[in-house]
């Protein structure tokens, strides 16, 4: 038999005597008493089935499953559960991460970068268990400190979160301390860049070959993502008597109906691809040979901005792609341009189109027109071959019909709107 005590302080406290012999005690803490003795009812049960040295009854197996840590760590160093599995950060993170086969290496690598924030903060062998919501408050702070853009930050939390709630579902831990850090993505105008159609030449004139012409040409005049879609490009892609090219998404293929999307051979687009088709390989299968041989595209791309007299945009190939969504959004409707560059109206408005100077100079070029030109265009469209107004007094005499009360259909009288005088009046 189990027994329950209350100290002066309300701290509620569950005594029994163990299979040894040896007396032992469960703390709870400031608990109901109802609470309590429920309590004991458990701890009598799991007690007397180490005695006897079978299991206990379902009931209470299914009540030891739903326990939080801190209760189960008690019964454990009471003996009368086993302890909880342990499990530490960098084991955990690790692990996790091998396992997933089905993300992509690019994914792989950014939780990598997580992983070793986490690590470098809390340490290698932190238990998953001992990390608290302030903890992770605090873990923010540590990569605020480090100079990371507000959008790594939360990029970083996200995936740090993710591992956590792994962990609750492998019931590693009760809860997941990072689920109230903002980590839902933001646009960063400082790293928005329009890149123009001068701009844009003077690169090609400084790109070394036809191929590193077509790579810019993909990334700003088709809206590519660069280098996914760039190396999964085959010339069997290429319609050339539709005028149209399929692009396969890498980035996008795990969802249903996103494996590729259909973009034109914009005229822009078809010169770069007609001239690279001309010096292909026979035969070849993929459209850019550079995909054999690998390398650093950003890093050569920014050399070649600077051989163009330029400075590299922030960022270097997705600056191309939203530019070329900006063009086509002022020419198209949204959710077109959106199936085009394989996003969507909302991610276009947060992390894509940007205000130009071609905006501001079409406003100037096309002001928007003033009451009176709008009246006198109306006028001009109702009374088109009459040489003069019509007869004032006609006029008139409608304006008083139109004042004049009528009876509405409930009974009530009512009025017609003010009848507003020509501008010729």
């Amino acid at each position: 038999m189990a027994s329950i005590s209350r100290s002066k302080t309300g701290l509620w406290t569950v005594q029994f005597y163990g299979a040894d012999g040896k007396r032992r005690s469960v703390r709870l803490g400031k608990v109901s008493k109802r609470i309590a003795e429920s309590v004991k009812v458990r701890v009598e049960e799991l007690n007397a089935a180490a005695i006897a040295g079978h299991t206990p009854d379902r009931v209470t197996l299914r009540w030891v499953t739903g326990l939080n840590s801190t209760l189960a760590g008690r019964l454990a160093r009471a003996r009368l559960i086993e302890p909880l599995e342990t499990a530490h950060l960098d084991e955990f993170i690790n692990g996790y991460i091998e396992s997933r086969r089905d993300v992509k290496a690019n994914t792989k690598r950014v939780w990598e970068q997580t992983r070793r924030h986490l690590v470098a903060y809390f340490g290698e062998d932190k238990p998953l268990r001992s990390v608290t919501k302030g903890d992770a408050k605090d873990w923010r702070q540590y990569l605020i400190g480090r100079r990371l853009a507000d959008a790594t930050v939360r990029k970083h939390c996200g995936f740090a979160k993710h591992f956590f709630a792994e962990a609750v579902d492998r019931r590693l831990i009760d809860e997941n301390a990072f689920t109230g850090l903002k980590s839902s993505p933001i646009g960063n105008p400082d790293r928005q860049y329009f890149v123009n159609r001068v701009e844009i030449a003077k690169v090609f004139d400084a790109c070394p070959d036809a191929e590193w012409r077509l790579i810019v040409a993909l990334s700003r005049f088709g809206g590519l993502r660069c280098p996914s879609e760039h190396m999964a490009l085959r010339w069997e892609d290429v319609h050339w008597d539709q005028d149209r090219l399929t692009v396969p998404s890498p980035k996008t293929e795990r969802h249903a109906g996103h494996e590729s999307r259909i973009v034109p051979l914009f005229p822009e687009l078809l010169a770069y691809l007609e001239e690279a088709f001309e010096l292909a390989d026979v035969g070849a299968e993929y459209v850019l040979r550079r995909r054999r041989t690998g390398g650093n595209l950003r890093t050569q791309f920014a050399r070649i901005i600077k051989r163009a007299g330029l400075k590299p945009w922030p960022r270097i190939f997705h600056n191309l792609r939203a530019s070329r969504q900006t063009e086509l959004d002022g020419e198209f409707p949204t959710h077109v341009v959106c199936a085009w560059i394989g996003n969507s109206p909302a991610i276009a408005r947060k992390h894509y189109l940007q205000v130009t100077d071609d905006h501001f100079k079409k406003a100037v070029r096309n002001p928007v027109p003033s009451v009176p030109e709008m009246a006198r265009t109306a006028s001009q469209t109702v009374w088109p071959e009459m040489k003069q107004p019509p007869d004032m007094q006609g006029v008139a005499a409608t304006c008083e019909l139109a004042r004049k009360p009528l009876a509405g259909v409930d009974g009530n009288r009512t009025h017609l709107a003010t009848f507003q005088t020509p501008h010729w009046v």
